[in-house]
């Protein structure tokens, strides 16, 4: 066999290599479609103004592509975006593939539920008191008297209504366990709802007076007079 006939032979098996490498990649791009659900989270645009009430967090999206994009299709990937209306009350939103944020070269087949209902309602600002936690026992002998709060009142914002039920707020928990002396602690103020959100200040100052538990208040001048107008008396 001549040179140029085995330099020939070679250079076809190797195009012959190369088309098959070629045609094995191109069938796996384009292999069989499949399908997945993916538990999508579902963000608002929530008009200014308004608080939006327990709205559902997520939703299943079936999407459909090649084998190969949806086995390595990420679950944070896929996400629905809700547009909602500038009006209070209640209201049902459809849903579509126009919701859903995804990687290219997916379809969406489906959306379960494809209609989600929503509560809105106006969003208000108030003070309200805060009421500090105090849990556990001072020391042996020892009292707590009443806490002190500065501020007593935060600025809160959140749903008319929700704040119209709302009385005070709450601290993280202030311990006196085995004290013996006043004392002073900054603590968060811990909010009862997630649709309450605190403005300022999130923290506030807590007092805690710790006197003996036979302890009295001093007598006052007028008093120890009186006592001794009694002992002199007739």
């Amino acid at each position: 066999m001549s040179e140029s006939i085995r330099t020939w032979g070679l250079r076809l098996l190797a195009l012959g290599i190369a088309i098959g490498f070629w045609f094995s990649i191109s069938f796996e791009d384009r292999e069989v479609l499949s399908e997945r659900a993916i538990e999508a989270s579902v963000s608002y645009n929530r008009p200014i103004g308004f608080v939006l009430i327990d709205p559902p967090g997520t939703v299943n999206v079936r999407v459909r592509g090649s084998s190969k994009q949806v086995r390595q299709l990420n679950p944070y990937m896929v996400s629905v975006q809700v547009d909602l209306p500038g009006t209070e009350g209640q209201a049902i939103v459809n849903l579509g593939p126009e919701n859903v944020l995804m990687p290219e070269g997916l379809e969406v087949m489906g959306i379960d539920p494809n209609t989600i209902r929503v509560d809105l309602e106006r969003e208000a600002s108030q003070r309200i008191t805060v009421v500090p936690e105090i849990v556990g026992e001072p020391a042996p002998g020892s009292r707590a008297d009443k806490p002190e709060v500065y501020p007593n009142q935060v600025l809160v914002t959140g749903p008319a209504s929700l704040l119209a039920r709302t009385l005070s707020l709450g601290t993280r928990p202030v311990s006196v366990a085995g004290r013996n002396a006043t004392f002073e602690e900054t603590v968060a103020v811990v909010s009862p709802s997630a649709l309450i959100q605190i403005v300022q200040p999130t923290k506030v100052s807590v007092r805690v007076p710790i006197e003996p538990a036979d302890f009295q208040a001093p007598r006052s001048s007028q008093d120890d007079g009186a006592g001794e107008a009694q002992k002199e008396g007739p």
